[in-house]
């Protein structure tokens, strides 16, 4: 995400922010707009999924979504209540993680909500660390799909193991898994994927993509003729990276993909530590 759409969701969202009572809060229908959500019964689908995570998660769902009502002016003149919530900071954030992730919108939510600090420069971090941890997430769920799509094609554990290892070696330039491993210091049991640059974890996914898509339409089966086809796949997504000038094996380690995930879920404790409740507000109402 460029650092200009950055800076203009930003101040979009912060001037969307309410406060009462010392308590910061977003209005849903709002909140509704900000996410790019045209209708409402769509985007109560999104409320209702985050307020069962919140309730999972051990939080009094009212404390963090206030069901409330607002009146509306209709076109003949009268008005009608509609429904609409107050939502804390934990709440936005919750509402973010369940929304549609390919809406640029929901995912600087996601960072936005979750950070206690505005500074630019940790929002700009974050949502670089959160990208990539989705792409990694990914690249295991089409990597599944290939191994289940292997196994029904007459392709056990062991061949897909090697089926991955020369389609690496198809985009590292020569350097199969394990050659790989070494080159970055990777420990040999653990995943590769796990300390590779976003930029590569998406070329692995997009060329696995490929392989499943044409296995399926080509009805490919056994080793050698998905080998052949994965390995072209790979070759091709090298090429398109070295048109601008990106070799996949000159580029450096990087953090250890499930250190990123622990700071991650420790930062969701501290959210949910340091978001004032509603309760507040209620309390000094009545």
């Amino acid at each position: 995400m460029e650092k200009g759409v950055i800076s203009e969701l930003k101040r979009t969202f912060e001037r969307a922010a309410h406060e009462a009572s010392g308590v910061e809060y977003w209005m849903a229908r709002e909140l509704q707009v900000l996410l790019d959500y045209g209708k409402w019964d769509n985007f109560i689908v999104v409320i209702e999924k985050a307020k069962a995570a919140c309730e999972g998660s051990g939080q009094p769902v009212e404390n963090h979504f206030a069901d409330v009502g607002k009146m509306v002016q209709l076109g003949s003149g009268s008005e009608r209540e509609i429904r609409d919530f107050m939502l804390t900071r934990y709440a936005c954030y919750l509402i973010a993680q369940n929304g549609d992730p390919r809406k640029e919108s929901i995912a600087f939510a996601q960072t936005y909500f979750a950070l206690q600090t505005r500074k630019q420069e940790v929002l700009e971090e974050r949502i670089q660390l959160m990208e990539r941890l989705e792409a990694r997430q990914k690249l295991t769920s089409t990597e599944t799909e290939l191994s289940k799509n292997l196994f029904e094609r007459g392709v056990d554990n062991q061949g897909f193991a090697r089926i991955r290892s020369q389609g690496d070696q198809a985009l590292f330039g020569g350097n199969n898994t394990g050659g790989m491993k070494r080159k970055l210091g990777v420990p040999s049991n653990r995943p590769l994927a796990d300390f590779l640059p976003t930029i590569t974890i998406k070329a692995k996914d997009l060329a696995t993509e490929i392989t499943n898509f044409n296995v399926k339409k080509d009805d490919l089966h056994g080793e050698t003729n998905i080998t052949r086809e994965h390995v072209k796949n790979n070759r091709d997504i090298r090429t398109l990276l070295a048109k601008s000038n990106i070799i996949p094996e000159d580029l450096p380690p990087e953090e250890d993909i499930k250190k990123l995930e622990r700071r991650v879920k420790a930062s969701e404790r501290k959210l949910i530590d340091s978001t004032k409740s509603l309760e507040k507000i209620d309390d000094t109402d009545s």
